[in-house]
């Protein structure tokens, strides 16, 4: 068996090789490690917990209408450290790049990124730099390691029967936008990437009430995310096929390419498992910030597996995790 392109989508088979590479007996500092597989580890230090993470990009193309691989590098590892409750301190980048790439696209790679850094007030403080011959990488790619501090940490495990599942905004923006951009369609500014660093309205949302389980839909999208935040919590999840907000023009470009917007990533979204009692106080904090305007609720927790959409039509059918991201090399 070889290493193919569907091991890095994100969805079952994906599942299937991190069997392999997470076999290390040595993978837990005494908090939460690698056999958590959660969005990040949380190690105990002086009393604190200290929230860490790292993630590497290979986006096609790099620049894409919403944001560039240099966005995507920083908001990728500073939602990771967010949805474990995690405020973002300091970032490392370590870039690989193509011989013969234009210096004027790293300096505006390095701008985007130094924009993100900004908004969620987290610094780059160390980094590491390779340079392969052409033919060797397509461009460049980066990865981004970070850490955080978390008061209170979060875990993507912690559904309990009568939460609300809620998502932040609306889902297969980013998927669909670079799949259109690719496939060359002109859509304008219809449909643009989400991508953004979403510790402030995190923040909002951990200061207004109390959040059971938190997960960024990233490779796989909302389908892999929610399916994997009830295998784990072992519950069903039970969500209405109406309230899922989801852009016309992304249901339409969807539609035309054939793919599943439920089953791309998003770059700039939540999902939240959050108790009856705070839903109001958790909506009105996600929509008080620019991220969050979308905010809602698109269903419940309850006992026993799977994750099940009532449709609009009035029946009833299971939303399956993806086999892998049906829009590869997305993030």
């Amino acid at each position: 068996m070889k290493v193919n392109m569907m091991h890095g989508a994100g969805g079952e088979v994906m599942g299937e090789l991190l069997q392999t590479l997470t076999k290390f007996k040595h993978n837990n500092a005494g908090g939460i490690g690698l056999e958590a597989m959660d969005d990040g580890a949380v190690i105990p230090l002086n009393g604190q917990n200290l929230v860490f993470t790292t993630d590497s990009h290979v986006v096609r193309p790099i620049f894409f209408p919403g944001g560039d691989i240099g966005r995507i590098s920083v908001c990728g590892t500073v939602n990771d450290l967010a949805m474990m409750g995690g405020r973002p301190i300091a970032l490392s980048c370590g870039m690989i790049i193509e011989e013969g790439f234009e210096i004027d696209d790293l300096a505006r790679i390095v701008a985007s990124m130094d924009e993100a850094l900004g908004e969620c007030g987290a610094n780059l403080v160390t980094g590491d730099t390779k340079v392969m011959e052409r033919g060797a990488l397509d461009g460049i790619a980066i990865n981004t390691s970070g850490i955080g501090i978390a008061k209170t940490v979060v875990r993507d495990n912690g559904l309990t029967p009568g939460d609300a599942i809620i998502v932040s905004g609306t889902l297969g923006d980013h998927g669909i936008a670079i799949m259109a951009h690719r496939e060359g369609f002109d859509l304008g500014e219809q449909i643009k990437s989400d991508v953004s660093p979403l510790w402030g309205m995190v923040e909002k949302v951990l200061d207004a009430g109390s959040v059971h389980a938190m997960k960024d839909p990233t490779r796989g999208g909302f389908a892999n995310a929610i399916n994997e935040m009830a295998r784990k919590s072992g519950v069903c999840v039970r969500i209405s096929e109406e309230s899922l907000p989801i852009c016309k023009s992304v249901k339409s470009a969807a539609g035309m390419l054939g793919i599943d917007p439920l089953e791309v990533a998003n770059e700039g979204k939540v999902v939240m498992g959050v108790p009856a009692s705070q839903v109001d106080a958790v909506l009105a904090a996600l929509r008080s910030h620019k991220y969050g305007r979308d905010a809602a609720v698109v269903g419940t927790v309850t006992k026993g597996s799977h994750v099940i959409m009532e449709t609009t039509i009035g029946g009833e059918r299971f939303i399956e995790p993806p086999m892998g991201d049906p829009v590869p090399r997305v993030c």
